[in-house]
């Protein structure tokens, strides 16, 4: 009998990072993914609904730190300080390893549609839950959408900066650069004007 090891989505995580590496994400299946994890496939289906949702398991925990982070706020915080909170909050879950993780997965990701797919859907489903929980909070819209719009932009894009940065590069300064750059665009009056 095996020797049972913890951490079944990690080892999964790090099987189909190493199997799409090797031979292609189109050409693993999910009976590959397991066995080379240890695992049965009915353990990987438990877990996922299919071997692309291993790359972005991390959605949920996303989603209730946005949640959870605006509705815990204090109740005299704006719109641009519920924001920061949220990328703080989200920016302190990432510890360094996550950061060739991430890289493997965004080099996988521009290599197939259907990771591209659902990369837009994982950043929709996010930016959808911060607009919510701002929208409860603010109680206007159109600031809610452009908050969320903007946090989680300046999120992505500072991540995206990260998993090719220095090794040990620190993903704080990058998510708070993207955020800067986003506002000095949206006070330019060019861009007010039209």
């Amino acid at each position: 009998m095996a020797r049972w090891e913890p951490d079944p989505r990690g080892r999964l995580l790090d099987a189909a990072l190493a199997l799409f590496g090797e031979q292609g994400y189109d050409r693993t299946t999910a009976a590959q993914i397991a066995e080379r994890a240890g695992l049965t496939k009915a353990t990987l289906f438990r877990l996922f609904a299919d071997k692309r949702e291993i790359l972005f398991q991390g959605q949920a925990a996303t989603v209730d730190t946005v949640r959870r982070v605006v509705g815990d706020a204090p109740d005299d915080l704006d719109g641009a300080a519920l924001v920061e909170a949220v990328l703080d909050a989200l920016v302190a879950e990432h510890v360094p390893e996550q950061q060739a993780v991430g890289a493997a997965i965004a080099e996988l990701t521009a290599s197939s549609e259907a990771l591209r797919e659902r990369a837009v859907h994982k950043r929709f489903v996010i930016t959808e839950a911060l607009e919510h929980a701002l929208r409860n909070r603010l109680q206007d819209d159109a600031r809610a959408a452009v908050l969320a719009w903007a946090a989680v932009r300046a999120y992505y894009d500072g991540f995206d900066r990260w998993t090719v940065a220095a090794p040990g590069a620190d993903l704080r300064p990058l998510v708070a650069e993207e955020l800067a750059h986003l506002r000095a665009a949206a006070a330019d009056p060019a861009v007010r004007t039209g």
